[in-house]
């Protein structure tokens, strides 16, 4: 049978029924950043960040459409002038014929979200459950809450936590003892200190999100609370890429569209290196 055309409003109607722009926080900045919505689709790059290496891909690949975590624009502005990164980011895909589209918070607290890709990644297994449920839909919310096969060291499930992860120039952080036994664990996509207090409270054995500050950290720590691994924000939010763009694409199929859809492999942690990975003997 003949596959029916797709335009990026027939892409962006299915992805604002898995990720509903209502759900976004009131300082988000989610959905269509540029683009026609009667422009044809035949192939969409799903990435993290609106970013330079991406635009570059998806030019490269002949994407007609990038759907991104984070926004381009988070604040208001009064500018695209490429005389600014985004401002180029803006007139390279207009040029392009090449649309943008973001689910950032709105795809934090979908069922399934970030963090349910998150969870399956560092190897929990079974029914999650939000850590901090919707008070619209308990079924959504932040987090995730899940268990593993069977218990383990902290150290152990810190092993497998970063061999489920994409790698970054920065290894992952722990705070605890590091043979404590482990079972229920508790994750969230992206930054998730403001989550510590729900994590004690949930009484899992170990909390991993990313970028962890001191403060928060050490006095959780103190509290007695909950294991942490500290991962890298852009690591914990990549796995959901390959479920959004099977979940997209699956939901235009069931309407006779098809569109091939391509998960970017592109680093875009803001961080490249650590010391130990310079030469000391480098001039």
């Amino acid at each position: 049978m003949e596959s029916i055309s797709c335009t990026l409003a027939d892409v962006v109607e299915r992805l604002e029924a898995l990720y509903d722009p209502s759900w976004a926080e009131p300082w988000d900045a989610v959905g269509l950043v540029c683009g026609d919505p009667e422009q044809a689709v035949r192939r969409i790059l799903f990435a993290v960040d609106p970013v330079a290496v991406v635009v570059d891909e998806a030019l490269d690949w002949g994407a007609d459409l990038v759907v991104t975590h984070h926004p381009l624009y988070l604040r208001g502005t009064t500018s695209v002038a490429a005389t600014t990164f985004k401002g180029r980011v803006v007139h390279r895909l207009i040029r392009g014929g090449v649309a943008l589209y973001a689910a950032h918070t709105n795809a934090d607290v979908a069922d399934p979200g970030v963090s349910d890709a998150l969870a399956r990644a560092v190897g929990l297994t079974g029914d999650l459950r939000p850590l901090q449920p919707s008070a619209a839909d308990p079924r959504r919310g932040l987090g995730r809450i899940g268990d593993l096969p069977a218990p383990m060291r902290l150290r152990e499930f810190a092993e497998l936590a970063a061999a489920g992860l994409p790698r970054t120039a920065g290894p992952l952080r722990v705070a605890g003892d590091l043979d404590r036994m482990v079972r229920t664990v508790a994750v969230c996509g992206g930054a998730g200190d403001s989550l510590l207090g729900t994590a004690r409270a949930a009484g899992v054995d170990v909390f991993l999100t990313a970028d962890l500050r001191h403060h928060p950290a050490s006095e959780h720590m103190e509290a007695d609370g909950p294991a942490l691994v500290d991962a890298s924000h852009w690591a914990t939010e990549w796995p959901w890429l390959a479920d959004a763009a099977r979940d997209v694409t699956s939901a235009l199929a069931a309407g006779g569209i098809t569109v091939e859809a391509r998960v970017s492999d592109a680093v875009t942690d803001a961080w490249t290196a650590t010391t130990t990975d310079l030469d000391p003997r480098a001039s």
